[in-house]
């Protein structure tokens, strides 16, 4: 053992540096991918598991059995993000925090629901828009299923790790821009889904809930936003999610027109109309976030 030289205390002691497997694992874009993948394979294995032991997941399945797995997958989501933070990147999990998180996330659930409301609205005196009648509850627990499991997951995925290591690395800046944009990108596999959907969701969302994370440095805020925009928008409006069959849900609806009013097969949040609305909510948060001082410079900046 080498004794401690005299006069100097513990806590004065220097350091020892990371080794350079730490210093790697450390770098944001290795975080990036690491976390990225992680939270894929937890989605992936975790959606496996309570199909082939519940059929829980089930599209077909309106049943509140969808909801409870989505609710325990989402759990599961939450978990492995604070295990990332804390063995992986090794900082204290500020994002996921449960403290003022129940307002932050109400907050959210009410501004996406009336964002989507305000947005079909214009649609409607457009005359892209038509309500019939009241259905009931429909599909009520697909919809909320999928609206808690897609707030949740997409929000860890792309504002928590992607966004987030971005950030740190590039700046602001450049991370709204570059994880709107693969955002907007993954969409185009969805049904329905054309370039100008891919664009209109990296627009709007991208922007929207970049916005929402950079204001508050959580994410609570953007899942709240994210959950109660799908279950508006398939639920409530009976619209199709980002492409695919319009649902069966409380309102009995027809789009007609063109599709850069309606959003076409992709559904409401393809429409020239969801990108200025949703892009205006994007901006006024991004200017809030701006003077509050949370923008992060870039790191050729940092030193200027």
């Amino acid at each position: 053992m080498v004794p401690l030289k005299v006069g100097v205390r513990m806590s004065d002691q220097v350091p020892a540096a990371p080794s350079l497997a730490r210093r790697i694992v450390a770098h944001p874009a290795s975080l990036l991918v690491i976390g990225f993948v992680l939270m894929v394979l937890v989605g992936g294995l975790g959606s496996v598991l309570l199909n082939k032991v519940f059929g829980a997941l089930d599209v077909a399945r309106n049943t509140p059995v969808r909801l409870i797995a989505a609710v325990v997958l989402a759990g599961c989501f939450i978990l492995t993000y604070k295990g990332y933070k804390r063995w992986i990147e090794r900082a204290p999990d500020r994002e996921l925090d449960f403290a003022g998180a129940g307002r932050e996330l109400a907050l959210g659930l009410a501004g996406g629901a009336l964002l989507f409301a305000v947005m079909t609205g214009i649609v409607s005196l457009l005359g892209g828009f038509e309500v019939f009648g009241l259905r009931g509850l429909g599909v009520f627990w697909s919809i909320a299923g999928m609206a808690v499991f897609s707030g949740v997951f997409e929000e860890i995925l792309f504002r928590g790790i992607v966004f987030r290591q971005l950030e740190v690395w590039l700046g602001s800046w450049i991370a709204l821009a570059l994880s709107s944009a693969l955002f907007g990108a993954l969409h185009i596999m969805n049904p329905g889904a054309s370039w100008f959907s891919s664009l209109a969701i990296a627009v709007e969302a991208g922007i929207l809930l970049g916005a929402a994370y950079m204001l508050t440095r959580r994410l609570w805020l953007a899942i709240g936003i994210h959950a109660a925009w799908n279950f508006t928008q398939g639920w409530v409006f009976s619209v199709p999610v980002s492409g695919g069959e319009a649902p069966l849900g409380l309102l009995v609806t027809r789009r007609v027109g063109p599709d850069w009013l309606t959003g076409g097969d992709f559904g409401l949040e393809a429409s020239v109309v969801a990108m200025v609305v949703a892009t205006l909510a994007g901006l006024l948060l991004l200017r809030l976030a701006i003077r509050r001082g949370q923008l992060v410079a870039a790191p050729w900046q940092r030193s200027s």
